[in-house]
C-alpha cells in the first residue's frame, strides 16, 4: 500500500514557514538530489494556503498528480490540480488504496494535523534547517493529537547543516 509521507523543511524551533508564509530561509543544499526525491512520488497533496504560497509549483511536474484540499478554490480556475472539497482523510484513504508510488504531504501544518489525527499519515520526515525563526507557521499547530514516532533513518547534509529525520508513525 502507498504511504502518506509528511516531508517538510522545518526550522530548529519547529516552524515550516515564517510569520508571513515565507520560506526563503530554507537553504539550498547541492547534496540534496531533488530528482531522486521527486521520483519517490506520483501524488502530492496539500491545502489551499500551501498551494497558493508555492504558486502551484508542483503542478508542472510530469507524472505527478497535485491534489489540493480546499472548500474555496474554483476547480475551473486550476485545471492542472485536482481540487477536492470533501473530507481530506477519506480522500487520502482512497489514494492510498490505489496502485502507485508514495504520496507526498507537501507542507501545511493544519492539514498535517488533521490527517495525523485521522490516522492516515505513515511517516513524518522533517528536514531540520539550522535557523531559529522565533515564530511563524508551526510544523504541527495546536491543539493536536499526540502521536508516537519511531526513528527509521537520518542524514546530515554537511554543507548546509540540514538534518533529515525520518520517523514512522506508530499505530
Amino acid at each position: 500500500m502507498r504511504r502518506l509521507r509528511y516531508q517538510v523543511a522545518a526550522s530548529l524551533d519547529g516552524y515550516i514557514a515564517g510569520p508571513n508564509g515565507e520560506f526563503d530561509w530554507i537553504p539550498m543544499d547541492p547534496e540534496i538530489d531533488f530528482a531522486a526525491l521527486w521520483a519517490q512520488y506520483d501524488t502530492v497533496v496539500m491545502g489551499r494556503k500551501t498551494f497558493e504560497a508555492s504558486g502551484g509549483m508542483a503542478t508542472g511536474r510530469k507524472g505527478v498528480e497535485v491534489v489540493v484540499y480546499s472548500t474555496t478554490l474554483d476547480p475551473a480556475r486550476h485545471k492542472k490540480a485536482t481540487i477536492v472539497k470533501t473530507d481530506p482523510a477519506a480522500h487520502v484513504r482512497e489514494l492510498k488504496a490505489r496502485a502507485g508510488k508514495d504520496i507526498w504531504l507537501f507542507g501545511g501544518g493544519q492539514l498535517f494535523g488533521s490527517l495525523l489525527a485521522a490516522g492516515v499519515v505513515d511517516t513524518v520526515e522533517p528536514a531540520v534547517c539550522p535557523i531559529l525563526l522565533g515564530g511563524g507557521i508551526p510544523l504541527l499547530p495546536t491543539p493536536a493529537a499526540q502521536a508516537r514516532l519511531s526513528l527509521t533513518a537520518h542524514r546530515l547534509y554537511k554543507t548546509s547543516g540540514i538534518v533529515l529525520l525520518e520517523y514512522a508513525v506508530s499505530r
